[in-house]
């Protein structure tokens, strides 16, 4: 995903550990209105490939209903009579015509429902995050943008605004606290989505190619994972 000599181009060293470097921020047209400072605590950590991993299998597991079902030769109805003879027939032996070779016989190690998710502990969880964070701001996905609010429901403010701060084909959108006209305005957007920073996910993060904060919510990041 991320190599340490990439790794070591985008970030700058110094005495007492890893300095992420300024990143600006930008309005709704896509100008420059000001700089931040990334905390290197957060957005400056080396990413682990091995959690990152783990972690989105741990997403799409928690994702699956588990819900599947079929029968085994014991659950299917009628089969109870021998169908002929042990010997002396001159074929195969037979038990039951819901066997599974049998047409409408039951199923070998049928599936059944059950639960596919699995936990992962809150320290390689905050470390995961932390290296999702930091492997969008060494590919330079990270966009931050001043605010994201608006007067009312309009797809195409949505759609200027990532027109203008040229983002990508597929952008996930962090708001500090849940904005109705933000995310009713961008659902229609096929490939953008807007989450919240208690609802943040690893799978998100790499899923979509473009990372757009508002700045407010760069505070709770780091507030929570610093």
């Amino acid at each position: 995903m991320v190599d340490r000599l990439k790794l070591n181009r985008a970030l700058r060293l110094r005495e007492g550990g890893i300095v992420m470097p300024k990143v600006q921020v930008l309005d709704v047209k896509g100008q420059t209105v000001d700089e931040i400072t990334l905390s290197d605590a957060v957005f400056g950590v080396e990413p682990n490939r091995v959690l990152l991993h783990e972690m989105v299998v741990n997403y799409l597991a928690n994702q699956r209903q588990g819900t599947q079902s079929a029968l085994t030769r014991s659950e299917v109805a009628g089969g109870g009579r021998k169908p002929w003879r042990q010997k002396g027939t001159g074929r195969a032996r037979q038990g039951s015509i819901r066997a599974p070779q049998w047409r409408h016989g039951g199923v070998v190690f049928a599936p059944k429902p059950r639960d596919y998710g699995f936990s992962v502990n809150k320290k390689e969880r905050r470390l995961a995050m932390k290296s999702a964070f930091s492997a969008k701001v060494i590919d330079e996905n990270v966009i931050i943008l001043d605010k994201l609010a608006f007067n009312e429901y309009r797809t195409k403010d949505i759609a200027s605004m990532l027109s203008a701060v040229k983002a990508c084909k597929k952008a996930l959108l962090v708001l500090a606290e849940v904005d109705e006209k933000v995310v009713f305005s961008a659902r229609n957007i096929p490939g953008v989505k807007t989450t919240q920073v208690n609802t943040l996910n690893v799978y998100d993060i790499l899923n979509y190619d473009s990372l757009i904060i508002v700045k407010d919510a760069v505070s709770k990041i780091e507030e929570v994972y610093a």
